[in-house]
This record gives structure tokens, C-alpha cells and sequence, in this order.
């Protein structure tokens, strides 16, 4: 093993904070520099004429011209990141959306056509079937779960791609990977599933067969609530060809942002798992209390994804959903007596946040179009952080009461 790969290992924490990382960095650092800059030099016309030819005609090099194509911190994070997924390549973008966006802009044209989950990123949607659909490119929106709908959907030599999440936002429903990847193999379309809300600590969608893996960033990896990000993981190939088109349509990360992102990410899996155990603990409290009518948690039987969610997953994420048995004002008072959790959008910092989405991320939305999408005026979504689980529970409680 060489000095550059002789920490390499197959276990999530190790990857988390050496994962193809090099062993020997610009002077000695421990920590990934910095390298803020936005282009490079060359030190005469033949390195110049050198760099161009390997460019253009003899596949390539590491060196870039410009900080459009390319920043060594950057570079140096996303290696680690794909070492965490098990793909070959990953790609970062300033934001989670930039990455969607980016990855359908580059994939698609006009007459191609997507099928798309229903229990999904609202943006997400929104952009499939409205934006999208200004270029003749046409979205099929099917249920969550049902795999018949999905297959059905499928239009032979137009459908290019199949994109859900797992789990879901807000239902914290579980796609069935191995399913979903066999369907896009058989019919000949690519497969991306957003994994934000499991991250690779807890699911590994490349093993499963799928094509493409997306997070937000800003959420789980970053973990500290300060920064925002996106990124794109799979194939070598598939990641050369979206690394063209981000260059041309500029959506690259700063890397001061970059480096808050390698330095969240190494205590991930430590971070993880105190999302799941808490996020199960009140999940169970939740489902208990008699002021409580419904919870969502694939860490519970009573969720229809639980035993999905046990066989694809190592463990079940910090978001727990919950309906209060109480009209739009009484469960905003709830909220409001709560002395933990802060009333904020986002997920997957080691703060607890707390929304009802009727009230933040859905409030422009009619009340009648917020039911058609299952968004009931006593919906919770509660982001559990890495706070005491007793303390988040005695908080429920005395709210609650």
C-alpha cells in the first residue's frame, strides 16, 4: 500500500476524515489548504503549450487555467465524498438545487420526457414540471411507492430519466433502490436518487444500482447550519460529462465553502449516528402521546416503508414528521413552547429545527392545493439535532402539556 492510499478503508467513519484524502499535503498541512484563487499561472509559453495539448488532444491532466474549471480544494472534497458513496467520481455545486438543476439541464433536451415521485423536494418539482416544460421537456409525476404507476409511466426511447428521493420530504418515504434501478436499466433510462436525508452513513444508493446520487450538501455533510452546497456522485464517465457543463454554466463552489464542507464532513458518521438514535427515541415518544394523531419515521413499524427502510438502510435519519392533534393555531402554539428547537427551514445541522409546513415552506400554496399534496395545516416536520434525547423529550412534553 502506497504512502498516499495506506489509509484507505471500507468503514464510513475512516472515510468520513481521510477518504482519498492525500497523506502528504502542500506543507505539511493536516487540514486540506485553502486555495483561494481564481485562475493560475503558467511558468512559460511551453508548460502553457504542454497544458493545452494534454487539454485538447491527449486526454486531459490535473492542472487547470481558470477557477471555473477546477480549485484543488474543491477537488480534494469531492474525492472524499465519492470515496463515502463508492462511486468513482462526484462533482460539487454551490447549492442542492444548482446540482438538480445543472445535472437535468445537462442530461435533457426537448422531446425527452422524466418520471418523477410525488413525495418529493418541492423545488424539485417544480422545476421538473414547470421550467422544464418551457423547453419540450415533459415530466410524469407518479405516486410514491407505487412501483406499477412508475413502471407505466416509462415512454419508451423518451423517458431519460428516473429521479426520486429516499427517504422522501416530508413523509420520509423509502423508494425501493433495487427496483427503481432495475426499471431504468430495463427501459434504457438513468436513475438518480436524492439521499440527502439518509446521507452515506446511512445508504449507499450506487450499491443498490443507481445511476446518479445528489445531496444537498448545506444539510447533513456540512452539519453546522453555515454554509451551502450541492453534490453529484456516480460513474467516472457520467461525471466528466456533467464537470463540462458546469464549467459552462458556472455553478462552482467557493472554497472557503469547501473547506467548512471537508471539515463537517469528518464527523459525519459520528454526527449520524446521533441523529438516528434521537430521532428514533422521539419518534417512539411521539407515537405514544395521546396529543399526537400520526408520526412518520422509517424507524417505526407503523411507517408503510418501515421494513424497505430495514433492509436498504443502516440507519433511519434525524427528520421525524409528525400531524399534533390540533387545528393550524393550536399547532403553532405548540411550536411556539417549545425551548429546544429553533422555528427555521433546513435540516441535518446539530441544531433541532422545527417548521410547520403549512405556515414556512408552503404557505404560498392555497389551502386546498396544500391538502392535494398531503401538507395538512397540523403537519410538524422536526429536524432532530444532536442535542441530549432526554432534554428534546422533556421539551416535547412540556410543550405538549
Amino acid at each position: 500500500m502506497t504512502e498516499e492510499t495506506r489509509t484507505a478503508s471500507t468503514h464510513t467513519s475512516t472515510q468520513a476524515v481521510h477518504g482519498a484524502a492525500a497523506r502528504r499535503k502542500p506543507s505539511g498541512s493536516v487540514t486540506t489548504p485553502i486555495v483561494q484563487t481564481s485562475t493560475y499561472t503558467f511558468a512559460d509559453t511551453a508548460e502553457l503549450r504542454d497544458f493545452m495539448e494534454r487539454k485538447h488532444y491527449r486526454g486531459g491532466g490535473d492542472s487547470v487555467e481558470y477557477g471555473r474549471y477546477g480549485n484543488p480544494t474543491v477537488e480534494a472534497v469531492e474525492a472524499k465524498i465519492a470515496a463515502l458513496e463508492g462511486g468513482d467520481g462526484a462533482l460539487l455545486y454551490p447549492s442542492g438545487m444548482s446540482a438538480v438543476t445543472s445535472v437535468l439541464l445537462t442530461l435533457l433536451r426537448p422531446g425527452l420526457h422524466i418520471v418523477l415521485t410525488d413525495d418529493c423536494y418541492r423545488h424539485t418539482h417544480d422545476f421538473c414540471v414547470g421550467f422544464l416544460k418551457r423547453y419540450g421537456v415533459e415530466t410524469t409525476v407518479v405516486p410514491m411507492g407505487d412501483d406499477a404507476a412508475l413502471e407505466a409511466a416509462i415512454i419508451p426511447r423518451k423517458t431519460r430519466l428516473i429521479l426520486t428521493e429516499s427517504p422522501t420530504n416530508p413523509y420520509l418515504r423509502i423508494a425501493d433502490l433495487e427496483r427503481v434501478a432495475a426499471l431504468g436499466k430495463a427501459h434504457g433510462a438513468l436513475t438518480m436518487i436524492d439521499s440527502t436525508f439518509a446521507t452515506p452513513v446511512n445508504q449507499r444508493p450506487l450499491e443498490w444500482g443507481i445511476d446518479l446520487v445528489m445531496h444537498s450538501a448545506t444539510k447533513y455533510l456540512a452539519g453546522h447550519n453555515d454554509l451551502l452546497a450541492g453534490v453529484i456522485i456516480g460513474r467516472q464517465d457520467r461525471i466528466d460529462a456533467l464537470r463540462e457543463h458546469r464549467g459552462l454554466l458556472g455553478g462552482i463552489v467557493d472554497p472557503h465553502a469547501a473547506y467548512l464542507l471537508d471539515r463537517g464532513i469528518k464527523t459525519l458518521a459520528l454526527r449520524v449516528q446521533q441523529h438516528n438514535a434521537n430521532a428514533q427515541a422521539v419518534a417512539e415518544y411521539l407515537e405514544a402521546h395521546p396529543k399526537i394523531a400520526r408520526v412518520w419515521y422509517p424507524g417505526l413499524a407503523s411507517h408503510p416503508d418501515h421494513a424497505l427502510a430495514k433492509a436498504q438502510m443502516r440507519g433511519f435519519g434525524g427528520v421525524v414528521t409528525f400531524e399534533v392533534a390540533a387545528d393550524f393555531d393550536g399547532t403553532s402554539a405548540f411550536i411556539d413552547r417549545l425551548r429546544i428547537p429553533y422555528i427555521a427551514a433546513s435540516l441535518g445541522g446539530v441544531e433541532s429545527l422545527i417548521q410547520q409546513p403549512a405556515l414556512m415552506s408552503h404557505f404560498e400554496m392555497a389551502a386546498d392545493e396544500r391538502r392535494a399534496q398531503g401538507i395538512t395545516d397540523n403537519l410538524v416536520r422536526f429536524a432532530v439535532g444532536i442535542e441530549d434525547a432526554q432534554d428534546l423529550i422533556d421539551d416535547l412534553a412540556q410543550a405538549l402539556e
